[in-house]
């Protein structure tokens, strides 16, 4: 176990450190760096507790203990600036870290003033000077983690729906793996909850010592956001301009104030425009950047794409993606399926596939065949 929390902990401050001096950095940048360190600094704390350090150098007890609070809050900031084009956080978002401070703060005596004689007699429960804290704060621990959980992953949901209104791609940002970090957490938590319940509330001795289970998955978790974190791109880089922001359908276009005669007049001159002069087959065609063509602001062709085609800006664009797809395929059977999709605007053929198969209801091959007999 030990070989395992020392690769956690390696790896958390070396990934940290690589996305703190990351070029061209971001925010979520930033959060994931000092989740990372944080991590690192948890594991850490386990890991001198594992090997005795605890007994033999008394002060360091309790120094990682409210450290689990700060998992959600992390994972929920991550999110909801990975969406939004600032430099900073706000004021407000300091206020998920009041729990965790408010714990420190609430140890300080502990810390400060106990003798480490004393400091050992409430770490194994002999005095119950803590007790109660130490209660309220597994419950603190198991709601944090599973109540961000619940909002990170409704959040989650927010972000894929705004994407889909203001990219014609999938793949510039993978959902995946944040739905797993969240995942995780969740799992983490619900562990813990019921490792208590049956430790604590029931009386329970497991044969083995249970809280390794949360931190070999806490390392496997290192890995994987660490990792994935690394490789991530960000939203507002490349094709869109600094102080843009992405525009939300499902509220954004509702103050945009287009009048119904020149929204029907834009909408046909958008149909015109995709058919004649195919902005669609540029796989990295983005809603800023076709409302740039038209000269609206993206309010306004986000309002036209909804109201008129009753689709996101994703379905929209790829739509005629998949019929110039068709046209080349049908027209020329020289080339592979792949090229004919790329040549189309596809980026991938991942997303070509899923895309032709949810349009046409099979598979792209199938329905070239159909077509033939």
């Amino acid at each position: 176990m030990s070989v395992i929390l020392n690769i956690g902990i390696i790896l958390s401050f070396f990934l940290g450190i690589l996305l703190f001096s990351k070029k061209n950095k971001v925010l979520t940048d930033n959060i994931l760096s000092l989740w990372l360190a944080t991590i690192g600094i948890h594991l850490t704390g386990y890991f001198l507790n594992l090997e005795g350090y605890w007994e033999r150098y008394p002060h360091l007890i309790g120094i990682t203990t409210p450290i689990p609070l700060l998992y959600g809050p992390f994972l929920y900031l991550y999110l909801v600036y990975s969406t939004q084009n600032s430099h900073q956080l706000k004021s407000l978002d300091y206020l998920h870290f009041v729990p965790a401070v408010l714990s420190y703060l609430y140890m300080l005596p502990f810390y400060f003033s106990y003798s480490a004689y004393e400091k050992v007699a409430v770490d194994k429960g002999l005095v119950d000077d803590y007790s109660v804290f130490s209660t309220i704060l597994l419950v603190g621990f198991i709601v944090s983690g599973l109540v961000y959980s619940i909002i990170s992953y409704r959040k989650l949901h927010q972000r894929k729906n705004l994407l889909l209104d203001n990219f014609s791609y999938e793949n510039r940002i993978s959902l995946s793996w944040l739905r797993y970090s969240i995942l995780a957490i969740a799992f983490v938590f619900i562990m813990a909850a019921l490792v208590s319940i049956f430790r604590e509330g029931l009386g329970f001795s497991f044969p083995f010592n249970a809280d390794i289970l949360f931190y070999s998955i806490i390392v496997g978790f290192v890995v994987f956001i660490g990792y994935s974190g690394i490789r991530q791109q960000d939203l507002f880089s490349n094709n869109l301009k600094s102080g843009h922001e992405l525009v939300n359908a499902e509220s954004g276009y509702k103050k945009s104030g287009l009048k119904e005669d020149i929204a029907v007049i834009k909408h046909r001159e958008l149909l015109r425009v995709m058919e004649n002069e195919k902005p669609y087959i540029n796989p990295k065609l983005t809603l800023s950047e076709l409302s740039h063509r038209l000269e609206m602001s993206p309010n306004n062709m986000s309002q036209l794409i909804n109201q008129y085609e009753q689709v996101n800006f994703y379905d929209f664009v790829n739509k005629y993606r998949v019929e110039e797809f068709i046209r080349r395929a049908n027209s020329n059977t020289n080339f592979s399926l792949l090229a004919h999709a790329l040549d189309s605007g596809f980026n991938s053929k991942s997303a070509f596939n899923s895309v032709f198969k949810k349009l046409k209801s099979e598979t792209p091959s199938q329905y070239l065949a159909k077509r033939k007999d």
